[in-house]
């Protein structure tokens, strides 16, 4: 039976499942593009992101479910409790791919339950059931998903949150279940599990038995142009790099550029960098060996395979994944420089449901103001769990950067729309600095990196043209549910994403598909946002960045407001 697509809309105060067709503006949509379409038509944008108006919703990409490496990412959406705008949080695992098994064009969760209490849901070929969830209200991510897979099988995808989720907490996200039933693949940024904690679902059960993948246009077609695609990324010499060093590759060469945020992002340059390198990880990792592994895929069939799964001292799985992302914000950010108390607090975070980027920042915030001494990783700890306490200071941290900054009296935050910045200092890569300032996301390096754009990274021109090419790039890639890194195989041959969308759809598009993708959804943000109130006095980074330079490049961020203004003046 040929798996036809269906938006599911469920309704948390009813708890009543509808599927409905896919309306025709919809159709052409996937991921991140489809999200904003659904904001767009159905989300008041001045509601309360924690009240009954907003919507969260969950969206495969175009190519999720086509047997394509790295292809079967979901995006996650709402409007944002830290941003107050419109947001999309993007993770791997089985969750995307399920979803493209069951039919499931987008899921919509509506409303606000009147009563307290925590809800299964349940969501299979048969519709929705609902089961009480009391018995995992303050339970941790790895503690309840050992529970829930004994409860529903081994072969379900998994959505979930933790305490932080459950507490409402604006740094708070969606964690989900990889191919190995690890709750290790998190759609972090935004504050998105708050908005499931205030629907009352403590979990998301998606069980795809009887379902079957998407099928294809013109299967003939499509398997040579699936067979280039998974050459390329196979052939691409960074795929290697990523396979043998994961993301951790990125911290030497953010150290050398002066981009690695040290101390608060009070510098780009960490002395004891060579401590948390990829070299340093892939070497304790196969030294200790045990359960670890220099590399592991998040997804079936992925062959860049980029995670990892960082041991202890014992062989036994400390964190799955240890990422860049979080080795700068939790190493170098707080002048930490060993791999175990890194690790110790991505395990801490991850069992909260924390975003260990707004989290990091926020303990570099409170570094700041006096609370934690630089590199003592037990405060450290320490500050991580009076979240879990739930103590006053514990829910101004995890209300994430910027509130802390607030409340404890400190400048330096580094945060765009009340979201902190990713690992890579923006006055010294200046292209970054535009995508934080200008993206609709908030601080997101996932919306738009340009550390390999072919720019003088300190100089103030070409950032904005580096800048959008790479947003409108990354908005297409998360619309088509396909990995950042997939770009290795696609940007070989650029042909490839629109021979694929045309084999598998039979839609007539053009060759420039991936950045008309791109183009569609920016604008579709933009426009949200706008809506929300925001206007271009938002599209900056903090003032202090514009006059404080940052060692040792002694760079500040100079691209003007004038630029920044008119980054998107073609897309209209």
């Amino acid at each position: 039976m040929e798996t036809i697509m269906q938006i599911w809309r469920v309704d948390v105060v009813t708890q009543k499942l509808n599927r409905e067709p896919v309306p025709a503006g919809w159709e052409k949509l996937g991921g991140r593009g489809l999200l904003a379409r659904i904001m767009l038509d159905e989300v008041e944008p001045t509601c309360e992101p924690l009240g009954s108006k907003n919507k969260l919703i969950y969206a495969p990409g175009l190519l999720v479910g086509q047997r394509l490496s790295s292809c079967d990412r979901l995006s996650v959406g709402g409007k944002s409790p830290l941003t107050g705008g419109i947001k999309e949080a993007n993770a791997g695992g089985r969750t995307g791919l399920h979803m493209a098994m069951m039919g499931m064009k987008a899921l919509i969760l509506e409303g606000k339950p009147k009563a307290d209490g925590w809800w299964i849901l349940h969501l299979s070929l048969e519709g929705a059931r609902w089961e009480k969830a009391d018995e995992l209200a303050g339970l941790g991510i790895y503690d309840a998903t050992p529970k829930l897979i004994e409860k529903y099988g081994k072969h379900v995808a998994i959505a979930l949150i933790g305490l932080a989720g459950e507490l409402e907490l604006a740094s708070a996200g969606i964690q989900n279940i990889d191919k190995d039933r690890i709750p290790s693949r998190m759609a972090a940024r935004g504050g998105l599990g708050a908005v499931m904690g205030s629907k009352g679902l403590k979990a998301i059960i998606f069980d795809n038995a009887g379902g079957q993948n998407p099928p294809q246009e013109d299967p003939e077609k499509y398997k040579p142009i699936r067979k280039s695609y998974t050459t390329a990324v196979i052939n691409h010499p960074q795929s290697q790099v990523y396979k043998d060093y994961g993301t951790a590759a990125m911290t030497m060469m953010c150290n050398t550029m002066g981009a690695l945020p040290t101390r608060n992002f009070s510098s780009g340059e960490f002395e004891n960098a060579e401590n948390i390198s990829g070299d340093t990880m892939r070497a304790m990792t196969l030294e200790r060996g045990g359960k670890g592994a220099p590399a592991h895929a998040c997804m079936a069939g992925c062959t860049i395979q980029c995670s990892n799964i960082f041991p202890d001292a014992n062989g036994e799985s400390l964190v799955s994944p240890l990422e860049y992302e979080t080795i700068g914000l939790m190493g170098s950010n707080l002048g930490i420089d060993s791999f175990d108390v890194i690790g110790q607090l991505n395990y801490v975070a991850n069992d909260l449901g924390l975003d260990t980027i707004e989290l990091g920042a926020a303990l570099g915030v409170a570094a700041e103001a006096g609370l934690m001494a630089w590199g003592d990783g037990e405060r450290a700890l320490q500050l991580v769990d009076e979240i879990r306490q739930n103590t006053p200071l514990g829910r101004i941290l995890g209300m994430g950067a910027t509130i802390t900054g607030k409340v404890l009296g400190v400048e330096r935050v580094p945060a765009v729309k009340g979201q902190a910045m990713s690992s890579y200092e923006p006055r010294a890569i200046k292209g970054t600095g535009v995508t934080y300032a200008t993206t609709p996301q908030g601080a997101d390096h996932t919306s738009g990196l340009t550390i390999r754009a072919k720019v003088d990274h300190l100089s103030p021109k070409g950032q904005v043209a580096a800048s959008l090419n790479a947003q409108l790039n990354n908005a297409g890639y998360d619309s088509l549910g396909a990995c950042l890194f997939s770009g290795f195989g696609f940007s070989t041959d650029p042909t490839l994403v629109p021979e694929l969308v045309r084999t598998i759809y039979g839609w007539e598009v053009s060759d420039n598909y991936l950045q008309d993708l791109g183009k569609e959804t920016i604008k579709m943000e933009r426009e949200w946002n706008r809506r929300a109130g925001f206007t271009n006095a938002h599209d900056r980074l903090p003032e202090w960045m514009t006059r404080e330079p940052v060692p040792p490049t002694n760079a500040v961020f100079d691209v003007s407001n004038e630029e920044l203004d008119t980054i998107f003046d073609k897309l209209d």
